[in-house]
């Protein structure tokens, strides 16, 4: 057996990069989307294959990517961020149309997807990339992140640990690492540390028990 969760985790990287092509971070950020029917949050409450999961399931929800950012490494690899050298947390770029579900919304989904009181860490996830934070793209979601922080604040007994900081620079983690869960339900991580959760918020009617995702 395994000793715990990240043990896991590690194997099942190997096992895919094994398996296939390496494929590297995206060189550029992700450009903004200026349309008026959708908006982009940034936000990272540990490994984001779970989080990535967690919002995709959610009406209204466009597209949701995973990624790093918040560190000072230019493009980034997984490798990289592992080593917790570069600085950069495990976060989702989440595409959404406002007219169906507001940013206020989202991060009302976003603290009870995770443990916001644990310091980078989230379960046997261990390490600054696993640090929850809101990176804000102007002061509008600046304002609300905060709103939403302190509101947060009378469901936990212990102080909230959250990061709110403005976002450089997005990119887009390595293809194997998007829709995960989805494409690799079966495995044992996802099996014991993100479908519970997916069951848990199901069951208590915050996402849809399937991707809501075009």
């Amino acid at each position: 057996m395994f000793r715990h969760q990240t043990d896991m985790k590690q194997l099942l990287l190997t096992l895919l990069a094994v398996g296939a092509i390496y494929l590297p971070a995206s060189a550029q950020p992700t450009k903004l989307m200026s349309t008026n029917t959708t908006e982009i949050a940034d936000i990272g409450g540990g490994c984001f294959w779970c989080m990535e999961a967690v919002f995709e399931r959610l009406p209204g929800v466009i597209s949701v990517t995973s990624g790093f950012a918040g560190g000072t490494t230019e493009n980034p690899t997984y490798r990289d961020v592992c080593t917790e050298t570069t600085g950069h947390a495990e976060v989702t770029e989440i595409a959404f149309d406002p007219a169906k579900i507001s940013y206020a919304q989202l991060l009302k989904v976003f603290w009870q997807a995770h443990d916001p009181t644990t310091l980078n860490r989230q379960g046997a996830d261990e390490g600054t990339s696993y640090r929850s934070i809101i990176l804000y793209r102007d002061e509008k979601q600046k304002l609300l992140a905060e709103k939403s922080k302190l509101e947060a604040q009378a469901d936990f007994h212990n102080p909230i640990v959250t990061e709110i900081v403005p976002l450089k620079k997005f990119y887009k983690a390595e293809d194997y690492h998007q829709q995960y869960y989805d494409n690799n339900s079966d495995a044992g991580y996802c099996q014991v540390v993100i479908a519970p959760k997916l069951e848990k918020l199901e069951h208590k009617d915050v996402i849809k028990s399937t991707p809501q995702t075009k």
